[in-house]
């Protein structure tokens, strides 16, 4: 493993973004499916209720309190050879091979999960072992995104830089989301298989190889800067920096209130195409056109947010998205095609979700080592992190509960009365996502702003060399 370091300085080379990025596709093809198809999955074909399966995912990221801050705080002290994230990349590795597996292909017999929980009542073995790998994949999540997405705020101290590497990234990451829908197509068409099962069989099997060739090319291909402070802070007092960080602050809402949007059409995605439209072996081909609206629309929103600035491009997505989610309320059975152009509007709004607060999140760090003088930037991925995972399971309960409060019933099929799963998807959304644009609105990090910073950074950095050189 390479060990060289060589520091940012002006335009990183796409090989260098490229083989970063790379860990983020085998990531994003796994991932995906969790949102999207275990709700349905598991609601449907394992017999967990829907309330319950929301309130498994819910709790299980209240662990995350405790292991999001913990795993921040020891990759800002590694020390090792290879540097202090790809370490914790690597040892992840294995811990989300089997954890992906196992939940996406459940054996068909569960027994042995009763006997070794034997105060389990039977009608709950399904959920159980629902949570027990959800709990194991959230563990391993946790150890590969804090570092990896730590690493990439590394990588550049440039403000345009900056929405490169995570442009780069999200491109990536929608490649595999794609890739995830491609290959169950693949499979419907040459294979007979479909639906929510054989998605989670041909994801889950390719995870076993996919997900350790790219990791291993990202921590072999890139080398880790060197040119940091190492965080010795201690964590309440970090904690307290933090709150005092009011641009950190303001993102991070705004991003949890978006991310909460986008989380509760995740899991009814499924569930609106399979009972409204009454197409769920077409599925896959709508996913895909999101996700390819998705990814074609990176570059632009990251051209755009050089234009007009990161927090009023990320403002712009949000009310697109909110504008055009209203339009599947008009949609209903036999209407599958023409869901498309409002898939295609909502998929090329999200492009930004990804790029911009990612690059915005490495700018409000620099504000907080000007504060603190060290660099803490896992420490602030862990906050980021706990965020990301907690939106999605909100958005993932308000969604399951919501279907359960009206009294919808995955069992019941098409007998179910389908308006409140419609208003659900269409209409709940759009309010989450305008109020995360009037959150941001006032986000006071501009390119100049940055500039600033970024002097007093280096002359700061200037000095220490020199003194460290006197001495």
């Amino acid at each position: 493993m390479s060990t060289h370091s060589s520091e940012p300085t002006g335009r990183l080379p796409n090989s260098k973004l490229f083989f970063y990025s790379l860990t983020d596709l085998p990531l994003m093809m796994a991932l995906f499916p969790v949102m999207v198809f275990i709700p349905k999955f598991y609601t449907t074909e394992m017999g967990v209720g829907l309330a319950l399966a929301g309130n498994l995912m819910l709790t299980i990221r209240i662990f995350d309190i405790f292991t999001d801050p913990l795993v921040g705080y020891l990759s800002d002290r590694t020390t090792s050879r290879w540097g202090r994230r790809r370490p914790w990349i690597l040892a992840s590795m294995p811990i989300l091979v089997i954890g992906f597996y196992f939940l996406f292909v459940p054996p068909d017999d569960l027994s042995f999960m009763a006997a070794l929980f034997p105060f389990v009542p039977a009608e709950y073995v399904s959920a159980l072992y629902m949570f027990v790998c959800m709990f194991g994949l959230s563990l391993g999540t946790t150890m590969i995104m804090i570092p990896y997405y730590s690493w990439g705020a590394e990588l550049s101290p440039d403000y345009n830089e900056r929405s490169r590497i995570t442009g780069w990234r999200s491109i990536l990451g929608v490649c595999g989301s794609i890739l995830a829908q491609l290959l169950p197509i693949f499979a419907k068409e040459f294979f007979d298989m479909e639906g929510a099962g054989a998605v989670l069989v041909v994801v889950g099997t390719g995870m076993l190889f996919t997900l350790p060739i790219c990791v291993i090319l990202t921590v072999w291909m890139v080398p880790e800067t060197k040119n940091f402070v190492s965080s010795r802070t201690p964590v309440m007092e970090g904690l307290k920096l933090m709150m005092r960080n009011g641009p950190f602050k303001r993102l991070i809402v705004a991003f949890m209130v978006g991310g909460t949007a986008l989380s509760i059409t995740t899991p009814l995605y499924l569930f609106f195409i399979t009972f409204v439209l009454v197409a769920e072996g077409d599925a896959p081909y709508m996913l895909a056109f999101f996700y390819t609206a998705n990814i074609l629309a990176v570059p632009f929103w990251v051209k755009v947010s050089q234009r007009i600035g990161k927090h009023k491009a990320y403002i712009a997505s949000f009310v697109l998205i909110a504008c055009a989610h209203p339009f599947y309320l008009l949609l209903g059975a036999g209407d599958f095609w023409w869901m498309t152009p409002v898939t295609i509007a909502t998929g090329f709004s999200a492009g930004a979700f990804a790029a911009i607060p990612n690059s915005m999140k490495a700018d409000v760090i620099d504000l907080d080592t000007l504060e603190s003088g060290e660099n803490r930037s896992a420490s602030y991925f862990a906050t980021w992190s706990f965020t990301t995972k907690m939106a999605g399971a909100l958005g993932g309960w308000i969604a399951l509960n919501g279907l359960a409060l009206i009294g919808f019933d995955p069992q019941l099929g098409l007998a179910n009365d389908m308006l409140g799963l419609r208003v659900l998807f269409a209409l709940l959304p759009s309010a989450f996502f305008l109020a995360a644009a009037a959150i941001i609105w006032k986000y006071p990090i501009t390119e100049e702003y940055h500039k600033n910073m970024r002097a007093q950074l280096e002359e700061r950095n200037a000095l220490a060399n020199t003194a460290a050189s006197a001495g």
